[in-house]
């Protein structure tokens, strides 16, 4: 491996050796003892360490496929066709750079709110950026497969972590239908190799237009992605396990679990299908399904992270619906909506956590006057907020205009109508957060008795809802700033409307 191509695999190794070295440094030395374990400030420098490199390895090869070059290094140096191929190419590595950033971010939250203790949280949580760098890079379905499941593993471990009846429901749940999801997405690789002979995209791609068999059976695999990518009527797993895992779990889960399942349902259209608009109206039912029906859920939830991660499923239905337009322009919306959104959504996410640890609840009915005392927090949320919202100049408004255009451009002008109308939606259930939670004065002390009461609006240290802050600046950068990272999407959206120099690149010569 020689130059760029050297570089493709890091993203995947370095966060992997990194967990594997904090799990070596707190395991049990031999001959019995105690367990040594490395002290927990060296165990968060090699992990933000890892992390840091791994995202910078990351913008590198940014930089060099933002020309719409794609970079391959099939593992091992076994010819294509034999060896299992991965391929950064502009969408990859938008996606494993904001993946970096988002991960830096969520793991400054844990340590900043003490989250991070658990011995298994580091090694997992770094496991898991392994297998999602994976998913973003492999150009094969069953590695694809693989780095899914390399993934999963350590979110099971996560999302457990506590006690609680409410937590085990979740955590059930939760680990249910994803092993459900993972048995047909494997059903649907045996379908597609017996059809084709083949698993590997470059091999696949634009078959599917021709052969109805391929078609069905890699619509398989599409189906099991729907479900990981929560998308209605597959989603009702989403907002029950979610609200009810640790609160930066569930940091950590809004921007990587279900992206992976967006991103490898436009890669797989894009290849296999080659966009075929056949099959389009299907996609765009599901997305405007998505949207409405995330959006009512939300408004009509009565806790902060309830409503949030309810609007993690209406979010999804917005990205879907540039897939559905499927034009150059509406694929480079959807992408920029999805880095904003995984950005934002991890901002809102870490202030309903910090509220839920130091003033003990986020149930709206019991909180009140959150901003009178901690205008930090106040300023964390409303950032964010009103970029979900759409609210200009934020990152958001940006996002959601570029795909109101594509739409529109395309000739679909009610999904356009609904993508505006599900903005007003989710502005009031921002509203409904804000009034319920940060508006007022302090709200009453709980009955001493034993009584439902309400709580008083405790102080949030800023430390809690800094890297809420930092993701709520870049959020407004993106849209003050927004050309760099719309051209760099415009070049995604090309390369996934036109997959040539991709699938000559992962392709067997």
């Amino acid at each position: 491996m020689t130059g760029l191509e050297a570089l493709v695999v890091a993203p995947i190794l370095v966060p992997l050796a990194a967990a594997g070295l904090l799990v070596l440094l707190t395991a049990r030395p031999p001959g019995g003892g105690g367990p040594f374990l490395l002290p927990m400030t060296a165990r968060r420098i090699v992990a933000f360490t890892a992390l840091a490199a791994s995202t910078a390895v990351s913008a590198v090869l940014l930089a060099a496929t933002a020309d719409g070059a794609v970079i391959v290094q099939r593992l091992g140096n076994w010819p294509a066709g034999i060896a299992v191929p991965l391929a950064a190419d502009a969408f990859g590595t938008i996606m494993l750079t904001v993946t970096g950033v988002l991960g830096i971010a969520c793991l400054a939250f844990a340590a900043v709110t003490g989250s991070d203790t658990d011995r298994a949280f580091l090694p997992q949580s770094l496991l898991l950026l392994a297998g999602v760098h994976g998913a973003y890079l492999t150009a094969d379905l069953f590695s694809l497969f693989v780095f899914v499941e390399v993934m999963l593993v350590p979110s099971y471990v996560l999302i457990a972590t506590g006690r609680g009846p409410e937590r085990i429901a979740a955590s059930r749940l939760y680990l249910t239908v994803n092993l459900l999801a993972s048995t047909v997405f494997l059903a649907g690789l045996g379908l597609v190799y017996g059809v084709a002979g083949t698993v590997q995209l470059g091999d696949l791609a634009g078959r599917a237009v021709t052969d109805p068999a391929l078609a069905a059976a890699t619509a398989v695999i599409l189906l099991a992605l729907s479900v990981k990518a929560a998308l209605v009527p597959l989603h009702n797993w989403l907002p029950r396990a979610y609200t009810a895992a640790p609160a930066a779990v569930t940091v950590l889960f809004s921007g990587l679990l279900t992206k992976v399942g967006v991103y490898a349902l436009f890669r797989i259209y894009a290849t296999v299908y080659d966009g075929d608009p056949r099959f389009l109206p299907v996609v765009l039912v599901a997305a405007l399904l998505t949207m409405v029906v995330g959006v009512l859920g939300a408004v009509g939830a009565g806790g902060m992270r309830q409503i949030l991660t309810f609007h993690m499923v209406s979010q999804i239905g917005y990205i879907v619906l540039g897939m559905a337009i499927w034009t150059p322009a509406g694929l480079a919306a959807a992408i920029y909506f999805l880095v904003q959104y995984v950005l934002v959504k991890a901002a809102l996410l870490m202030v309903a956590g910090a509220v839920e640890q130091y003033v003990g609840t986020d149930t709206l009915s019991r909180l009140g006057g959150l901003a009178a005392r901690n205008p930090a927090t106040a300023v964390a949320f409303a950032v964010s907020a009103l970029s979900l919202a759409g609210i200009p100049p934020l990152s958001g408004f940006v996002a959601k205009l570029a795909l109101v255009l594509g739409a529109v451009d395309a000739g679909m002008v009610t999904a356009a109508l609904v993508a505006v109308g599900v903005s007003v939606f989710t502005l009031l259930s921002m509203l409904k957060i804000w009034n319920g939670a940060f508006w007022g004065g302090d709200a009453p002390e709980p009955d001493p008795g034993g009584g439902a009461g309400t709580v008083v609006a405790l102080r949030v240290p800023v430390r809690a809802v800094a890297p809420a802050l930092a993701l709520g600046a870049l959020s407004l950068l993106l849209g003050l700033w927004a050309e760099p990272l719309l051209a760099l999407s415009s070049v995604a959206g090309q390369g996934l409307a036109d997959t040539a120099a991709y699938v000559g690149a992962v392709g067997a010569p």
